[in-house]
Order: structure tokens, then C-alpha cells, then sequence
């Protein structure tokens, strides 16, 4: 079992099942993406590139999709949320699954892959 597979098994239900269904979803979306276990989390990397991590931040109830570049999607997706004022990560709260919109995040992750193919640098700021 791998860092990453280990570190989602050791959660409680319900993180255990959401991360697990978005790690699903992110590679049936982009069938290229890198799983690593960076900075103590599930990090996803597309093209050599930070896509997106899987977090549990102390203190909520939630599962912290985090786009590693979000600030250039939340125009378009207002959703994504600034939590603890972020320069450039900008993350999706599920707390659910029954409140997760999986049409929406696969649209959301394809916008953050082009964003990431049409940029010469990592990181943007």
C-alpha cells in the first residue's frame, strides 16, 4: 500500500469515502494524472504540474479539495472558496457525497489541466 492509499485509509468515515470517490473521479477525468504524497496529503500532479491536494483542515468538518491555481478558476466558479487567505489556492469544501456535483468538478478539473497546459510556470504567482 502506498503513502497515499495508507493516508485515506486512516481517515474516518465519511473523509474516508469522499476522498476515495474524488481520487476516482480525478483519474477517470484525466487518465495522465501523477498521485504523490506531498506535504503529509494526497497532492495530484498534471504534466509535471500541481493540479490539486486532498486535505482535512483541524478544526472542520470537511474534505478540502484544494486547486493549487484555483485563483484563476474562481471567476468562473464561485464555489471555490479562499480559506485562511490563500494567495493562489483556492479549494472546495465537501462535506458530503450526496452534496457532491461530480459534473461540476469534472468540468472544474479539465478548466484547472488547460489552465496548467497554457502556463509556462508551476505556479503562477
Amino acid at each position: 500500500m502506498n503513502p497515499t492509499e495508507q493516508y485515506i485509509k486512516n481517515k474516518k468515515e465519511p473523509y474516508q469515502s469522499i476522498m476515495l470517490y474524488v481520487r476516482s473521479v480525478v483519474f477517470k477525468t484525466l487518465p495522465t494524472v501523477k498521485e504523490n504524497y506531498k506535504y503529509k496529503v494526497p497532492y495530484y500532479t498534471y504534466n509535471n504540474k500541481a493540479l490539486v491536494y486532498l486535505n482535512i483542515l483541524k478544526g472542520t468538518n470537511y474534505v478540502d479539495v484544494a486547486f493549487v491555481q484555483g485563483i484563476l478558476l474562481e471567476e468562473k466558479y464561485p464555489l471555490l472558496k479562499n480559506n485562511n487567505k490563500r494567495k493562489q489556492v483556492r479549494s472546495l469544501q465537501v462535506k458530503s457525497l450526496e452534496d457532491f456535483d461530480e459534473l461540476l468538478f469534472v468540468q472544474l478539473i479539465k478548466d484547472a489541466a488547460i489552465l496548467l497546459d497554457n502556463s509556462r510556470r508551476a505556479w503562477v504567482i
